[in-house]
């Protein structure tokens, strides 16, 4: 394969706290000086239905694997005995999943290091895992028909859940698996992001993305896209930002306003943000109220140029942050490649070949950004520092979102399945 293939302003702007990167390292740090336990990388291999655990830095050897489907037979006979459940089942699976189940979308360790918490889109739901044993310890239906992203609080305790065929967030207790709260979004609820140490949720929606209207002049067609920004404790709306007047704003009237993967800056004043079908990303000033900055990264020749083709109208899809902010860490989806991106110029590094690059997150110590390539079946490194890369290890079928988490510290795999 060549080598070129391969998200009162004020107060939410003093609100915001974490890159979506940060988000789990600020989770991992609420748990991580507790003695027992070891920092890890939880990697899910969204086709297998598994969670491999790798070391969070060095290097990224794997320590264990997690089955997080062991109920999957009592699940498929509750969806085959549900006309409903059944339709949307195999939509998900014929569209979303490219023709395959989607068992795993986001997960994150409770704080004791004892239990991994899943997101299943095919089976709806939220289920807790104990990593001793293997076996379901609560799980939670969510809203609708499918669950997405997932977010946790700085403290460990509650995760938030996209139930994005019912266009709401979820927020659950990580231990006992109830609900505490939730809230409305926009069309098709994504990515969540705790801020202001679990002050407030961001929720960014991204409407319709398995429709053939991809031309910018049926962008109307893919349903209300906008941030919504609620207060942690109570689940009321504190504003809401469509992106659209602020991309009609300086001309870009034929970008999406679908906000996909999005980090913020350590001090919270810059979101740097990928939109729907655009192979870059953007610079939005929180107190402003305003875009500042587009960055366009190179495109590869050989991407089919029709967006129809192109997975869930992402182009690009997975941005990170180093912990000083001054590196930007993208996934580069349909162009098959990762690079690093310096902050303050906004210039590129190498173009790090990966195949179908899904995510972007960072190591544990912070030096590497960790992308997953669903393409390839495994997690590559690449050096903040130096933009090349620094090692890939073989996970399983088709893995996307990556966090940091904690086990016990001489966990090695469940025992019991």
């Amino acid at each position: 394969m060549p080598a070129s293939r391969t998200r009162h302003l004020c107060s939410v702007a003093a609100a915001l706290v974490l890159t979506v990167a940060g988000q789990a390292t600020a989770a991992s740090a609420a748990t991580g000086a507790s003695d027992g336990l070891r920092e890890v990388l939880f990697v899910g291999n969204n086709w297998d239905g598994t969670a491999d655990v790798i070391r969070s830095s060095g290097d990224f050897a794997r320590i264990g694997r997690v089955n997080v489907i062991p109920d999957k037979q009592q699940r498929i006979a509750e969806i085959n005995a549900d006309p409903i459940k059944w339709i949307y089942y195999t939509s998900i699976r014929n569209q979303v999943g490219e023709g395959h189940d989607q068992y795993v979308d986001d997960m994150y360790s409770t704080p004791d290091g004892r239990s991994v918490v899943v997101s299943r889109p095919s089976f709806a739901d939220v289920v807790s895992i104990d990593l001793a044993t293997g076996r379901v310890n609560w799980r939670f239906p969510v809203a609708g028909y499918r669950a997405d992203h997932m977010a946790v609080s700085p403290d460990g305790t509650r995760v938030a859940v996209s139930a994005s065929t019912a266009n709401k967030v979820q927020v659950l207790d990580i231990g006992t698996g109830e609900e505490v709260g939730e809230f409305a979004t926009g069309d098709k609820p994504h990515e969540n992001v705790f801020t202001d140490g679990g002050r407030y949720i961001w929720n960014m929606s991204i409407g319709e993305v398995t429709t053939s209207l991809d031309s910018p002049g049926w962008d109307w067609a893919k349903g209300d896209r906008h941030i919504t920004v609620v207060d942690a404790t109570t689940f009321k709306q504190v504003r809401t930002i469509d992106m659209r007047d602020r991309l009609n704003a300086i001309g870009l009237n034929d970008f999406s306003d679908a906000v996909r993967p999005a980090a913020f800056t350590p001090d919270w004043s810059k979101l740097y943000f990928q939109v729907s079908f655009f192979n870059g990303f953007l610079e939005y000033d929180v107190a402003a109220d305003r875009i500042t900055r587009v960055k366009t990264l190179p495109g590869n020749p050989e991407t089919d140029p029709d967006r129809t083709t192109w997975l869930l109208d992402s182009r690009h899809h997975g941005i990170a942050m180093d912990p000083e902010g001054t590196k930007l860490c993208v996934a580069g989806t349909m162009d098959d490649y990762a690079t690093v991106v310096d902050r303050s110029s906004l210039q590129e590094g190498p173009l790090v070949p990966a195949v179908k690059p899904y995510w972007a997150t960072v190591s544990g110590d912070g030096k590497d950004c960790i992308v997953s390539e669903s393409g390839a079946d495994q997690v590559t490194a690449i050096d903040f520092a130096t933009g090349r890369k620094v090692a890939s290890v073989p996970v399983g079928d088709h893995p996307q979102r990556v966090r940091l988490g904690h086990v016990q510290a001489d966990w090695t795999g469940p025992t019991a399945g």
